[in-house]
């Protein structure tokens, strides 16, 4: 009965999810307790930058740089589109607070920067996510930017979301705090964690949340009780509120479960079915006026535009004030990165190229 049970809940179906797929997995050994079209490509939005942070640490790991080298923020960074920290092109931060950015913020310009500063440009950083998203067994995975804003061809998957999680919490526990900040503050400014589970949901301890028109809103979220520690993926879902009760309720229910038995992240395969290949677009199940004005007759949101969810295992609000962390330019005392681009940036015109010798032919006079 309970094998049944378990090979029950982890049934791929003929489609995509009606709210997204997901998957809980428990990181003592890589068991999936739960999941729902874990193998479902879907844009990844700014779960992206888990993968960035990732590669970031390989690289302090590698020599490249440490935690103390620069960050610098590029025109072509400073262009990037919400949302951002906005610092002026030319300025510089530490990795280390850049890092701290883009897991709270989810600052596409510093994401860019980073990306830039290590690699030397976009593409070699994308290069790089792909290399290490191949080497960790993120198949169903492609890369194509170092934020997550909306790209085609770049998409992802629940499993290899769950993959890349515990990848970083394996190879990298000495960074765990990056993943469990509750805001930060760069001087006046106050940046609050938009995963909603953190001060809300009893032990969670990560890790970041993305949110774009095409994707949906996102969340993958870890969960330590008892020395136990699970981790949820929720994606495409349609609200803030929506991704954190779901990720609350299947953290919840995974805690109950034993994971003996379970199949392991690595022994999942995509099943063959049509449409597997074409990541789904959810702008118009939500940002769209009809989208609204479909879920207010549903009454799945009041007339203020709220929606109207909740769950037992999330409180309505967190128990106590949040800590932030102090985050700002300057700091950046480590070495830059060898592959990193000169800090003066030229005009990007034609340069004139020298022309070969030329010498007159005399001519004689000509009657």
């Amino acid at each position: 009965m309970l094998a049944a049970c378990a090979l029950g809940a982890l049934v791929l179906s003929a489609n995509p999810a009606a709210a997204g797929p997901s998957l809980v997995v428990d990181l003592d050994g890589g068991r999936v307790l739960s999941q729902e079209d874990a193998m479902q490509r879907w844009y990844p939005a700014s779960l992206t930058k888990l993968l960035t942070a990732y590669v970031a640490f390989r690289a302090v790991a590698a020599g490249e740089v440490t935690l103390k080298s620069p960050v610098r923020i590029s025109k072509n960074a400073a262009k990037e589109p919400p949302s951002k920290m906005g610092y002026p092109a030319g300025s510089v931060l530490a990795l280390d607070n850049a890092l701290k950015i883009i897991m709270v913020k989810s600052a596409n310009d510093v994401a860019t920067a980073i990306g830039e500063s290590i690699a030397g440009s976009e593409s070699a950083f994308a290069a790089r996510m792909n290399a290490e998203s191949i080497r960790l067994g993120m198949t169903g995975s492609r890369w194509m930017n170092a934020h997550g804003l909306h790209h085609d061809g770049q998409y992802t998957t629940a499993h290899d979301l769950a993959v890349l999680a515990t990848a970083i919490r394996r190879d990298f526990p000495q960074y765990a705090d990056y993943f469990r900040m509750e805001g930060l503050a760069d001087g006046q400014t106050k940046m609050i964690n938009h995963n909603d589970l953190i001060g809300r949901f009893e032990g969670a301890d990560g890790m970041k949340t993305g949110y774009t028109c095409p994707s949906g809103f996102n969340l993958i979220a870890s969960a330590t009780r008892q020395g136990r520690t699970l981790l949820a993926v929720v994606i495409g879902e349609r609200s803030s509120e929506e991704r954190a009760v779901k990720a609350a309720d299947l953290l919840a229910a995974g805690f109950g479960r034993s994971a003996a038995g379970a199949p392991t992240l690595a022994s999942m395969t995509p099943p063959a079915r049509a449409g597997i290949d074409q990541a789904p677009n959810m702008r118009s199940r939500i940002c769209t006026p009809a989208a609204y004005k479909a879920r207010l007759d549903a009454g799945e949101i009041d007339k203020n535009g709220k929606v109207i969810v909740s769950s037992p295992h999330l409180a309505d609000k967190p128990s106590r004030e949040r800590v932030l962390v102090a985050v700002g330019l300057g700091g950046a005392t480590g070495p830059r990165s060898p592959h990193a681009a000169a800090d003066v940036e030229y005009a990007r015109v034609p340069i004139p190229t020298p022309r070969p010798d030329y010498r007159p032919v005399e001519a004689s006079a000509v009657r």
